[in-house]
């Protein structure tokens, strides 16, 4: 069910415009494929090249919030877990992007617009992964209901 106090088509819109627009600027400017995770983790690689601009469009990504905290109040955000739950919660996705060499960004942004086949199956399984998790922990186990 919709939650349609809470819906927000033209914020949606907007920011998964920019997101295809930051993701298009990136290949076209420098060839590189927006993947977050790869990004990232190619900052922590001291031999590779390119560092600069990779660290820029990571600030970019940092900064962004604070960009819109200058227009609009922050939303709330609530979590259902602890620290622990989170920590397991990055570790599963940081160790799932590395198995899929890439995340949502690699594989679901840049990777679907491209048709590129392992992005295709890397989204499929992801999303399912994703799907299958909430309805064991929600419906089965009664987290978070």
């Amino acid at each position: 069910m919709v939650d349609t106090i809470h819906f927000t088509p033209w914020s949606a819109l907007a920011g998964g415009a920019l997101i295809g627009l930051a993701a298009s600027l990136l290949v076209v400017a420098n060839g590189r494929v927006a993947g977050i995770s790869g990004l990232l983790g190619s900052l922590m690689s001291p031999t590779d090249s390119g560092r600069g601009e990779k660290a820029l469009f990571i600030l970019g990504l940092l900064a962004a919030p604070l960009l819109w905290a200058l227009f609009q109040a922050w939303p709330a955000i609530e979590f259902k877990t602890g620290a622990v739950g989170l920590v397991v919660a990055g570790l599963c996705v940081g160790i799932g992007t590395r198995y899929g060499s890439g995340c949502t960004s690699g594989h679901g942004v840049c990777g679907l617009s491209r048709l590129s086949p392992r992005s295709i199956v890397a989204t499929l399984c992801f999303m399912f992964a994703g799907f299958v998790t909430v309805f064991v922990l929600r419906h089965l186990l009664g987290f978070g209901a």
